[in-house]
């Protein structure tokens, strides 16, 4: 049996919890109740139970301290947190200690249900309890899942297939569907929460979440339906009888409503619902989820939070290569001397231009993301090196896609941009000034030999003159001022720390000539060196 623990400090609501759900039917049990963090935490040193169901609000201590102390005592412990509180941080903070799923109050029997079927099986998987039969089962079925969710990656979302052959009774024979005669129409969440890494592990969590309340709430009004997950897009390809049309547009408005509900805990989270076309064609499936695409994008100029329907965007080809074509020809010259606020204030150039044209939201994500791939190619161009650059453009296309406006769209591009250009800018900077550093430790190593400045400049691989440059830009001083700096400085310490003649030390410290060596030590430090012998030895 999968031991669980109940906390939290309303009785009726441990009470509530309890009668639910047939425990024993899910091969589960409750060891223990607690009203505090403190209980919890001795339950769990007493009982070593496999999952908490905990509010995230307690006396003692609170919900997230709990979990923090409860995962160093067991860290293969689940969690469920049950809470009204509608702070996100939370939420979120729970979700880093590895909260699997989090329920709102009042709660609802057919989520906490699901949610305790998820750890079940979680837990049955880690265990290693399955029987044969209940292995082969979930195997089948997520086989048939992944069969398919690829028909919809890989020949309804893909360019490069196309769906127009399909026949009924091939896709539900190959592809596990039960399609029948009526409608087919693609609806898709889009989750909305900014370009920061905070929001990776909350999408997951949040995907489990839309397609829970999409299946409950549109299963029984379809023949079939299935979805898939693309970052933070949720698509849900229905096939339904032409009479249920209403019905369907009722009930997405009723999921509408649930994801509001959800928005009170991720309150940096916009949820935004679309649909594409309604088809009575299985050929035309790929439209449907190119209209669904379209109003995606459409959320852009449309705004978030919002329900999108039957969007039909028009085009504008000419335009976008015209506003590409200008910057790149205004970007080309300043990527190429590393003029950051130059490139930014291109980016912000054609920012203002966008509010000038009449393009789709879709237009407006191709355009930034090929304002980025642009960027990455003057770099190349200009053989400018930058770290994990394929990696750069996927990072920015996916982060970017969770950008619900223009504005932050675009500020998602300038951060990306404006960092990458600093990183190179100062690894230029370290490039330039590391032959500088080597002539300096050569010159300081070899200061008390005749070395001139063509000397040095072979060491470091450069031409005398352009070293001369270099070095008097790096250092403030030019190499000439430099070396009798370093010559002065060993003169004035021998001249304190030791009894060698003057003769000497103008020898030990590079010069061949007394009188030059007097004249110089004059001219550096102010007086004659056995004055300053004198003065400081």
């Amino acid at each position: 049996m999968i031991k669980v623990i109940i906390a939290d400090d309303e009785e009726n609501v441990c009470r509530l919890i309890r009668g639910l759900i047939n425990w024993d039917l899910l091969g589960m049990e409750i060891a223990g109740i607690a009203h505090n963090g403190v209980e919890t935490l001795d339950l769990i040193k007493a009982l070593s139970p496999d999952l908490i169901i905990t509010d995230i609000r307690m006396p003692g201590y609170d919900g997230l301290e709990m979990i923090r102390r409860a995962t160093n005592i067991n860290p293969e412990l689940d969690f469920i947190i049950i809470s009204g509180y509608d702070h996100f941080e939370y939420a979120q903070n729970a979700i880093k200690y590895g909260v699997s799923d989090y329920l709102l109050k009042p709660i609802k029997k057919d989520d906490l249900l699901a949610a305790l079927n998820k750890m079940r099986e979680k837990y049955l998987r880690r265990t290693e309890q399955l029987n044969h039969e209940e292995q082969l089962q979930k195997q089948m079925k997520n086989d048939v899942r992944k069969i398919r969710a690829n028909f919809i990656k890989e020949r309804l979302l893909s360019d490069s297939k196309t769906a127009q052959d399909l026949l009924m009774e091939s896709v539900n024979q190959n592809y596990h569907f039960s399609f029948s005669p009526g409608l087919f129409q693609v609806c898709a969440v889009k989750i909305d929460c900014g370009y920061e890494d905070d929001y990776n592990n909350t999408i997951p969590i949040l995907e489990d979440k839309i397609k829970w309340i999409l299946e409950s709430m549109l299963k029984g009004r379809c023949f079939d339906l299935e979805f898939y997950s693309d970052d933070s897009i949720t698509y849900c390809l229905m096939n339904y009888d032409t009479d249920s049309r209403k019905a369907i547009r009722k009930q997405l408005k009723e999921v509408f409503d649930e994801l509001m509900v959800q928005k009170i805990t991720y309150r940096q989270h916009e949820f935004t619902i679309v649909t594409g076309i309604a088809v009575d064609d299985i050929g035309q499936l790929q439209e449907a989820f190119q209209t669904a695409g379209y109003a995606i994008g459409q959320r852009l100029i449309l705004g978030t939070g919002r329900l999108i329907e039957d969007q039909t965007v028009q085009m504008h080809p000419q335009t976008v290569s015209a506003l590409l074509a200008e910057l790149n020809r205004t970007m080309g010259t300043v990527v190429e001397v590393l003029k950051k606020e130059a490139v930014l204030n291109c980016i912000a150039a054609l920012r203002n231009q966008i509010d000038l044209e009449n393009l789709s939201g879709t237009e407006v994500f191709s355009i930034a993301k090929q304002a980025c791939e642009m960027y990455l190619t003057h770099l190349r161009n200009n053989q400018i090196s930058i770290k994990y650059g394929p990696e750069f453009y996927e990072k920015f296309c996916v982060h970017a896609s969770r950008c619900g406006s223009i504005d932050r769209l675009f500020q998602y591009l300038s951060v990306m941009i404006g960092e990458s250009m600093e990183v190179i800018i100062e690894d230029k900077r370290q490039e330039n000034t590391r032959p500088i550093r080597l002539a300096k430790e050569y010159i300081q190593k070899s200061y008390m030999n005749p070395i001139t400045l063509e000397e040095v400049s072979s060491y470091v691989g450069f031409n005398p003159t352009y070293f001369s440059t270099l070095f008097k830009k790096e250092s403030g001083n030019n190499f000439g001022n430099y070396l009798c700096e370093i010559r002065m400085n060993r003169a004035k310490e021998l001249l304190k720390e030791t009894n060698l003649t003057i003769a000497v030390i103008c020898e030990q410290v590079g010069y061949s000539d007394l009188k030059n060596f007097t004249k110089s030590f004059i001219k550096t430090v102010g007086i004659k060196p056995n004055e300053y012998r004198k003065l400081y030895s």
